[in-house]
């Protein structure tokens, strides 16, 4: 019988913790300003259920899609709902409040880096706690609805778990809050891997 999801909660919890120790550094070097990030929660929720913690499936969002091989493959995503993308781009850019409305290829080259970072910080934590190969593939930016990203994001992949993995994370540049979604979507039989290596 394996063990209650719940048990793996503070694993998680490390391993969102030392992602975001990473991606402070190389975030704090690429906005040119002091940058805080938090793990307001980590934890394992059903695929079916994910929208429910994400958001609606028709909420328009950014997002950057990488697959991963190795010991630990799967599809990762980090995504930003489309208010929050355009309130980071315009920090960013140093637009003027509310003059970014859409999300331009010099929006996207942004977000793609922002998002680059975060996503190769948490897989650099989770190769680093577990042990694990982890060889990611060149990531891609997609802005769509929610539902669009995720099913178009996956449908290429053959069977993935039933199980997701998500890490909420909130971004504070100076006096700005943005918060983000990293999901990590495994191949069947990857999940299983990660369980072992945790050793829970």
């Amino acid at each position: 019988m394996e063990p209650p999801l719940e048990q793996y909660v503070d694993a998680l919890k490390e391993i969102g913790s030392i992602g975001i120790g990473n991606a402070v550094t190389a975030l704090a070097h690429f906005l040119s300003i002091k940058v805080n990030i938090t793990v307001p929660k980590a934890m394992f929720v059903p695929i079916e259920g994910i929208f429910d913690v994400i958001g609606n499936v028709e909420a328009p969002a950014a997002a950057v899609v990488q697959r991963v091989e190795g010991d630990l493959s799967g599809t990762l995503m980090f995504f930003f709902p489309k208010q929050n993308a355009l309130e980071l781009v315009t920090r960013l850019l140093e637009a003027p409040p509310g003059s970014i409305q859409e999300i331009d290829e010099m929006g996207q080259s942004v977000l793609m880096e922002v998002g680059n970072i975060l996503t190769g910080s948490f897989l650099t934590a989770i190769s680093g706690m577990t042990r694990l190969t982890i060889v990611p593939a060149v990531p891609m930016f997609t802005f769509d609805m929610l539902g669009s990203i995720i099913s178009s994001s996956l449908l290429c992949t053959g069977m993935v778990e039933d199980i997701v993995l998500l890490i909420e994370t909130e971004i504070f540049a100076e006096e700005h809050l943005v918060s983000g979604d990293f999901a990590f979507f495994f191949d069947v039989g990857s999940l299983g891997t990660l369980f072992k290596r945790l050793g829970l």
